[in-house]
C-alpha cells in the first residue's frame, strides 16, 4: 500500500473505533511493510488483536493490539480524547508485561509515548500527512522492529539533580541574607512542589509559571503574589478569575513567602521551564537536603540510599512476602471460577446453576477484597526516614502490588477496582524538622506521580492529606517523669511500662535525671516509642561509637546509653540502636519484620552484642554482610539485614541460600556448621592485650623539637624532660615507616602542679592542648586538660616488667606484629601485647590466628581493611595448651612445640628487619640521651628514597 492509497482510504473517515481499527492497523502494517498480527502470530502469544480481555465474561481487551516487549496500542474514534486512551493503557500497562511504548491513536494521528522506567518520558506525534515522508515511516516502523532506539538518553535522576542545584544556589543565597534556614527550607518545599503541581495540572494554567513572569518585571511584588497564590492553596480559592483546589497538607498551611531578588526569578523561572512531573522523588529529598541542610549529614551520619540498596529491603521484607499471599489468594480465586457453572452457546444456566456460579464468584470476589483490605491496613514505618527515600519507594511498590491484584482479578471477571492504598500507609520518625517536611513532599510527590503513571487522577479535596503519620522527633530518646520519691526502705519504682516483658530487654531502669531550673521537674531518659507497623525498613545515621559522643555531645551520649543500659554496651555505633528499637518492637508483637542498612561493622566486636539478641525474637532471613557504599559523600562498607518473627521461607546470605545466618554475618554450611561468636573471653588471656593510648588533643610534637627538649637543662623537680617524653606510633608507624613522632605523656596520676615543673612539654600543652580541651562540652576532659584522655595505666602496668612488647595495628589490611621497645608508646590505632618471648609473637603470627582475627574482628572504610580488637579478637583466641599468655614464657621454655614456633618467629623477625632496614642503605645512630633506641636513619638520598619503598604493607603485597 502506498502512502497516498492510506491516507486517501482514512481521510475524513467516520467509523467508530470498534469497526475501523483493526482494518486501519493492518493497513499501516502494510504501509510499513511489517507482517500483519494475524499473519505473524496465529497463536497470538506475542502480536495479537483485543489482548488481554476477560477470561470468564470475554468482551474487549486491554490494548487493541499487542506487540511482546514493543508496544500496547489503543485506538479511539476520529476526534476523541487520545489522552483517555493513553490513561487506560497506562492503567494496563503491568498486566501488558510493561512494553516500552503506549502508542494511541485516531485515523488521523498517531501518538508513541516512552514507558521506560526510571526515564524521562517523551511522546512522539505523526498525522496522516506525516506518513507521505518517508522518514516519518521509517521511524514509526521502528516501532515494531527497534523499539529500544526511541529510548530516552536523560534518566529521571539526571533531571533531579540538575534542578536540585539550581535550588540549592537559590537557598543558599536566601539564607546569606539572614533568613532562617527552617524558613528558607519550607519556602523552598513551597516552591518544588508548585512547580511539580503546575506540570501535572493541579495548578491549573500555568499559573505558577505566569506569577513568576509577573515577578520577573517587578520583584519587590513577588512575596505578594506567592502569598496569594498560597493563601488559596491553604483553603481551596480564587486567584484572580482562576480557580485553585484546596492543597494544605502542612505544606501550605499559611500564606508566609520571602522576598525574591530578579537573579532569584530568573534562575526559578529557568527551573520552571523544565518537566517537573517526572521528578524522582526518590532522590528528590536527598538532594536538596544535601543543599539546604550540609551540617545534617555530617552530624547524624545520613546518607543517601540508593535505589538498588533500598530494593535489597524492600523486596524482601515487603514485595517477595505480599506477592506470595496473593499468589496463593489468586489461586484460591481461580479454582473458585474454574469451578463455577458456565453457559455455553447451546445451553442456558438454570437459576440454580446461577446461583451456584455467583456463590463462587462472590467468595472469589471476598478473597481478593480481603487481600485489598490487608494492603489497605499494611504499615511501613522507617524510623530514621530522612528525607523519604524508603517511604517513597515502599509506597510505590504497595501501589504496584495492589494494581496486579486488581488487574488480575479482572481477568478473572470480577469488578474492577480503583486503586486504595495511600501515603497513609507509610510511617516516618525524623529528628531534622526539614528532612521531615522533605519525606512528606517526597510522599505526595510520589504518590500523584504513581497515580497519573498509571492512568488514575489525583485525590481531590484535599490534594495533599496531612501526614502526621511522618513525626518529627527523636527515634531513640525520649524522656518521661521520674518515678515519685520512696522511704530509704523501700524500693524505687522504674518507670512507666512501655510495653510488655521483652526476652531482649535490660533488667534496670535509666537513672540519670534531669530537671528545670529551679529542680521542679524532674525526668529521667528512656527508649523512645514507636508505632505499631507490619514493617520496619530505613538507613539509620552511620555514627561510631566514639562519634556519638563528639557529633551529638557527652549529655546526649550519656543519656542515650543509660535509657539503654544492659541492652547495648556502651560504645555500640549508633545504628544499634535502631536494631535495638526493632528487636524490642519485635518481641513485643508490635512488628512482623524489620530490614535496616548498617555499616559493617554491626558484623563484629561491641556491636555485633545487638545481632545476638535477634534469635530470641526472629531469625536473620536475608542479609548482605559486606556491600560497597559508593554514593558521594559516604565512603564505607555496608551490612544489610532483614529479620522476620515468622517461619522464613528460605534463609539467604549474599543471595545464596544457606541454613542458617549467624551474628556476625557468615552462614551455617556443610563445611562451617559452628557459630563462632559464641567464643567467649578466655581468662588465660585476660589483661594482656590493650589498645594503645589516645591523647584527645595535639599532644604529639616532632622528633627535632622532642630530641631539643631532651637535651634540653634539668627541670626545677630534678628530671629530664625524658620522664615524659616518648616516641609515638600508630598503625602508619607500624604498616609503613616510623614517623619520627613524639609524644607529651603526662604520668596517669600526675597533677597540674606536677606536670608545671617540667617547663617546655608544659608549655606546648598549655598552648595547644589546653584551649581545645577547655571549649570541650565533656566534662573530664576540661578538668584534666593536661592529660591524655585515656593514658591506660592497664597497660603501663602490663608492659612494666618487659624491655620490649609486641604491637599490631589495630586496621590494616595484613594482620601483622613486630617488637616495640617499652619506651615506645603506642597510640589508640594501635594495639599493645604485654608478651616479650618469640614463641608468643609466632603464635600470632600463625595462620590459626590470622583465620580467627578475620572472622572474629571487624573490617572498616571503602578498603574493608580488618579491624583488630583486643576483647573479640585476641581475647577469645584459644593458644595451644600449655602454651598460653598467663604462663610465664620461662615455664614452657624447654618445650619442643615453644622451641620450635620460637625459631620461625624468630627467622621471621630476622628476614623481615633485614629487608626493611638493610645494612647497605642504612646507619644507626644512638639516641640523643641514653634509655632510647638507636635511631635508623638512611645512608644517603638515594637510600632514602629505596627506603619509602621499604614498608611492610610493600612486603606482603
Amino acid at each position: 500500500m502506498t502512502p497516498q492509497t492510506f491516507i486517501a482510504k482514512w481521510r475524513n473517515v467516520e467509523l467508530k473505533e470498534r469497526t475501523a481499527s483493526q482494518s486501519h492497523f493492518n493497513d499501516l502494517c502494510a504501509l510499513l511493510g511489517v507482517v500483519d498480527p494475524i499473519s505473524a502470530d496465529r497463536e497470538g502469544e506475542w502480536f495479537t488483536f483485543e489482548k488481554g480481555a476477560s477470561k470468564t465474561s470475554g468482551g474487549e481487551g486491554w490494548a487493541d493490539v499487542w506487540r511482546k516487549e514493543c508496544f500496547a496500542w489503543e485506538y479511539k474514534g476520529p476526534r476523541k480524547d487520545l489522552e483517555k486512551a493513553f490513561s487506560q493503557l497506562l492503567q494496563y500497562s503491568v498486566a501488558l508485561e510493561n512494553p516500552p511504548l503506549l502508542i494511541v491513536s485516531d485515523m488521523d494521528r498517531i501518538r508513541i509515548h516512552t514507558n521506560w522506567t526510571n526515564t524521562v518520558q517523551e511522546v512522539h506525534e505523526f498525522t496522516l500527512e506525516d506518513l507521505t515522508d518517508a522518514a516519518t515511516r521509517e521511524t514509526l516502523k521502528r516501532a515494531f522492529t527497534d523499539p529500544e532506539s526511541f529510548k530516552p538518553n536523560k534518566t529521571r535522576q539526571a533531571l533531579t539533580e540538575e534542578t536540585a542545584r539550581e535550588f540549592a544556589g537559590l537557598a543558599q543565597r536566601l539564607r546569606d541574607r539572614g533568613h532562617d534556614a527552617g524558613q528558607v527550607a519550607h519556602f523552598i518545599n513551597r516552591l518544588v512542589f508548585c512547580m511539580f503541581a503546575e506540570d501535572v495540572t493541579l495548578l491549573p494554567d500555568h499559573l505558577f509559571t505566569k506569577m513568576l513572569k509577573a515577578s520577573d518585571r517587578n520583584p519587590a511584588s513577588f512575596a505578594t503574589h506567592a502569598a496569594t497564590l498560597f493563601r488559596a492553596m491553604n483553603e481551596g480559592g480564587l486567584v484572580g478569575f482562576t480557580q485553585i483546589d484546596w492543597f494544605n497538607g502542612g505544606l501550605f498551611d499559611d500564606d508566609s513567602a520571602l522576598p525574591l531578588d530578579a537573579d532569584d526569578i530568573d534562575s526559578l523561572l529557568k527551573a520552571a521551564r523544565r518537566d517537573w512531573s517526572q521528578i524522582d522523588p526518590s532522590i528528590l529529598g536527598t538532594l536538596f537536603e544535601r543543599g539546604l541542610d550540609p551540617a545534617k549529614r555530617s552530624q547524624l551520619g545520613a546518607h543517601y540510599t540508593d535505589r538498588d540498596k533500598i530494593m535489597m529491603i524492600v523486596n524482601p521484607v515487603i514485595i517477595a512476602p505480599l506477592e506470595r499471599e496473593w499468589a496463593d489468594a489468586l489461586a484460591r480465586m481461580t479454582a473458585l471460577i474454574d469451578s463455577a457453572p458456565k453457559r455455553t452457546k447451546d445451553r442456558l444456566l438454570s437459576p440454580a446453576e446461577r446461583r451456584k456460579a455467583d456463590k463462587f464468584f462472590d467468595d472469589a470476589a471476598a478473597i481478593h477484597n480481603g487481600f485489598i483490605e490487608r494492603l489497605v491496613n499494611f504499615r511501613v514505618l522507617d524510623p530514621a526516614c530522612g528525607s523519604g527515600n524508603f517511604l517513597y519507594v515502599a509506597l510505590r511498590s504497595l501501589k504496584d502490588i495492589e494494581h496486579r491484584a486488581n488487574l488480575d482479578a479482572e481477568a478473572l471477571g470480577l469488578p474492577r477496582g480503583f486503586p486504595r492504598v495511600g501515603p497513609e500507609c507509610v510511617l516516618g520518625i525524623e529528628l531534622n524538622p526539614y528532612a521531615a517536611e522533605l519525606a512528606r513532599v517526597s510522599v505526595w510527590i510520589g504518590e500523584i506521580q504513581w497515580m497519573r503513571r498509571n492512568g488514575f487522577d489525583a485525590a481531590k479535596n484535599p490534594i495533599l492529606r496531612n501526614l502526621d503519620t511522618i513525626e518529627c522527633r527523636d527515634a531513640v530518646l525520649a524522656w518521661v517523669p521520674a518515678p515519685p520519691p520512696t522511704s530509704p526502705n523501700s524500693t524505687s519504682p522504674r518507670p512507666p511500662s512501655r510495653g510488655p516483658a521483652n526476652p531482649a530487654e535490660d533488667s534496670g531502669a535509666p537513672d540519670q535525671v534531669r530537671g528545670d531550673e529551679q529542680g521542679r521537674v524532674a525526668m529521667i531518659p528512656v527508649r523512645a516509642e514507636w508505632p505499631t507497623a507490619d514493617v520496619v525498613v530505613g538507613n539509620p545515621p552511620f555514627l561510631g561509637g566514639k562519634k556519638i559522643l563528639s557529633e551529638l555531645g557527652k549529655e546526649y551520649a550519656d543519656n542515650l546509653r543509660k535509657a539503654y543500659a544492659g541492652q547495648l554496651p556502651g560504645f555500640a555505633d549508633l545504628v544499634c540502636y535502631w536494631f535495638s528499637q526493632s528487636i524490642r518492637q519485635m518481641a513485643n508483637g508490635n512488628l512482623g519484620t524489620f530490614g535496616l542498612v548498617a555499616t559493617n561493622s554491626i558484623r563484629g566486636g561491641k556491636n555485633r552484642e545487638v545481632l545476638r539478641t535477634i534469635p530470641s525474637v526472629g531469625t536473620i532471613f536475608d542479609a548482605w554482610s559486606d556491600e560497597p557504599w559508593v554514593v558521594d559523600g559516604a565512603a564505607v562498607r555496608v551490612s544489610i539485614v532483614n529479620v522476620t518473627g515468622k517461619l522464613p521461607v528460605a534463609v539467604r546470605l549474599n543471595g545464596e541460600i544457606v541454613a542458617e545466618v549467624h551474628p556476625d554475618l557468615t552462614a551455617k554450611s556443610a563445611t562451617t556448621s559452628n557459630d563462632i561468636t559464641l567464643a567467649s573471653k578466655l581468662t588465660a588471656n585476660a589483661d594482656i592485650g590493650f589498645i594503645g593510648v589516645q591523647p584527645s588533643g595535639p599532644f604529639s610534637v616532632s622528633g627535632d623539637i622532642a630530641r631539643a627538649w631532651l637535651l634540653a637543662p634539668l627541670n626545677p623537680n630534678g628530671l629530664a624532660n625524658g620522664a615524659v617524653l616518648a616516641p609515638y606510633w600508630n598503625g602508619m608507624d607500624i604498616t609503613r615507616r616510623p614517623r619520627d613522632v613524639w609524644i607529651v605523656d603526662p604520668l596517669p596520676d600526675i597533677s597540674e602542679n606536677g606536670f608545671a615543673l617540667f617547663e617546655l612539654p608544659f608549655q606546648h600543652v598549655s598552648e595547644f592542648v589546653k584551649p581545645q580541651r577547655l571549649a570541650s562540652s565533656v566534662k573530664k576532659s576540661a578538668e584534666t586538660w593536661w592529660q591524655h584522655w585515656c593514658p591506660r595505666p592497664e597497660m603501663r602496668k602490663a608492659l612494666a616488667p618487659y624491655m620490649r612488647y609486641i604491637v599490631t595495628a589495630r586496621v590494616a589490611k595484613y594482620r601483622l606484629f613486630i617488637w616495640a621497645p617499652t619506651t615506645l608508646l603506642a597510640d589508640c590505632q594501635a594495639i599493645a601485647i604485654a608478651r616479650d618471648d618469640d614463641t608468643s609473637f609466632g603464635i600470632l603470627h600463625s595462620i590459626f590466628h590470622e583465620l580467627w582475627s578475620l572472622r572474629m574482628g571487624t573490617f572498616l572504610g571503602v578498603g574493608n581493611d580488618p579491624r583488630y580488637t583486643p576483647s573479640t579478637t585476641f581475647e577469645t583466641f584459644p593458644f595451644p595448651t600449655g602454651l598460653t599468655p598467663n604462663i610465664p614464657a620461662a615455664d614452657y621454655a624447654d618445650d619442643p612445640r615453644a622451641m620450635a614456633i620460637a625459631t620461625a618467629a624468630a627467622r621471621l623477625n630476622e628476614l623481615r628487619e633485614n629487608w626493611l632496614n638493610p645494612a647497605d642503605l642504612v646507619v644507626r645512630e644512638p639516641e640523643v640521651v641514653p634509655g632510647y633506641p638507636d635511631r635508623i636513619l638512611p645512608r644517603d638520598e638515594a637510600a632514602a628514597v629505596e627506603l619509602k619503598k621499604r614498608t611492610l604493607t610493600n612486603l606482603y603485597n
